[in-house]
């Protein structure tokens, strides 16, 4: 697999914020097939910080409903992996600077 197809996109949340400030730790959404190795292997490569730890978890795909004048659309989101990424310690990843 492409080192360009592990990474995804970083996750901006609240929580995810507050885990980079507080634990050095950033959250991506990353291909389903790749592994720890590969995501750090990819952050490093991409970032330019040594990475420490790499902990991954699949988000379940959760079902959608809706209403509208022809009545209830069902759908269901997909399922997609997160990589939660720690880094050295005196090192950051600039997540905004392409925005």
């Amino acid at each position: 697999m492409k080192q360009s197809e592990i990474l995804i996109k970083p996750i901006l949340t609240e929580k995810a914020n507050a885990q980079q400030e507080k634990l050095r730790r950033y959250a991506f959404k990353v291909n389903k097939k790749a592994n720890k190795l590969e995501i750090k292997k990819a952050v490093e490569s991409f970032y330019g910080v040594n990475v420490i730890n790499v902990n991954t978890s699949v988000a379940p795909g959760k079902n959608k409903t809706r209403y509208t004048k022809a009545g209830f659309i069902q759908g269901k989101k997909s399922s997609y992996k997160k990589a939660l990424v720690t880094v050295a310690e005196g090192e950051t990843i600039d997540l905004y600077a392409n925005i």
